[in-house]
């Protein structure tokens, strides 16, 4: 794999000189590149293929940890909330990442061409939302091509879609093969939960009703619960609350809201339970972390 994992960072270093996260010429694809390790970030994660190149991360979601660097894949196969910190990276060796959204259509495409032995049946159930994998040649091969394409964008429109199919396909014969199904099977759990998930994303600043969700995800509410914690690590009500929490951080940061307003908004009615949640997720008050992100924007980047 060294021979592997050197080729797909010199492709991504050469296509992200500079710290950050770079949206690219092929669609779903992102770059990052990181010089130094960062803050703890706070972000939902939406549904994504993530390989390492060079430099290590470690991911907290719910209660689990995931730690990884240039021999494992992650696979995110639904939206959730997530504490991300890059954990290795230097000037000499940054941190180099490959980060490649997961198209539910393309994928359910795939699936009907390969045949009803990948078809997930009514005993699937709701596999973790976030999962890795050890890294093979073949994947990191075919990841560097898709990179490459960047420096041919001419390439791009025809090509782009040859290769990411060839990715997906090789992830669906892989170890992650039912997390990819599922996102792409209408009827599985998952999707069951990703419908729960919707739900509270469009209504987290109004109270809780866990039958609604249920209602939602067209399952009871003992089994939303059950499966909700086995894909997001969490229970629906400690999804709500970190979405809360997020949402008022981003209205506090860009200035749109004072701290007491910013947790009105976002479903709070007392402020100090507001404060005191903000500081158990964030490790501070509203305001005085948000003047810590405003010293040092770069420590705290997405990556």
């Amino acid at each position: 794999m060294i021979d592997q994992n050197r080729a797909l960072a010199e492709a991504i270093a050469k296509m992200a000189p500079v710290d950050g996260v770079h949206a690219t010429g092929v669609p779903r694809l992102s770059l990052v590149r990181m010089s130094a390790p960062t803050e703890p970030l706070h972000s939902v994660h939406t549904p994504a293929l993530c390989i390492i190149a060079q430099g290590g991360k470690q991911v907290l979601v719910g209660d689990k940890v995931l730690s990884y660097d240039a021999s494992k894949y992650l696979v995110v196969s639904v939206d959730v909330p997530v504490i991300g910190q890059v954990v290795k990276a230097s000037v000499e060796e940054p941190y180099l990442c490959f980060k490649l959204d997961l198209d539910p259509a393309v994928l359910g495409s795939m699936l009907l061409e390969m045949g009803s032995e990948l078809l997930p049946g009514e005993a699937d159930g709701a596999n973790a939302g976030m999962e890795l994998a050890s890294l093979t040649p073949a994947l990191a091969e075919t990841a560097t091509r898709l990179v490459r394409l960047l420096e041919t964008p001419d390439d791009i429109k025809l090509l782009a879609p040859l290769v990411e199919r060839e990715l997906l396909y090789r992830l669906l014969r892989g170890a992650q093969s039912a997390q990819l199904r599922q996102i792409a099977w209408g009827g599985s759990r998952l999707q069951q939960v990703n419908r729960a998930i919707g739900w509270i994303k469009r209504n987290f600043a109004e109270p809780f009703a866990i039958e609604a969700v249920a209602a939602e995800a067209r399952m009871s509410a003992s089994a939303l619960h059950q499966h909700f914690k086995a894909v997001t690590a969490m229970s629906p009500l400690q999804y709500q609350k970190q979405l809360r929490l997020q949402e008022a951080r981003r209205l506090i940061l860009s200035q749109v809201a004072d701290a007491a307003t910013a947790g009105h908004r976002v479903g709070y009615d007392s402020p100090s339970q507001f404060s005191r949640e903000y500081a158990r997720l964030f490790g501070a008050p509203p305001l005085r972390d948000v003047a810590r992100l405003r010293q040092t924007p770069e420590r705290y980047a997405e990556a």
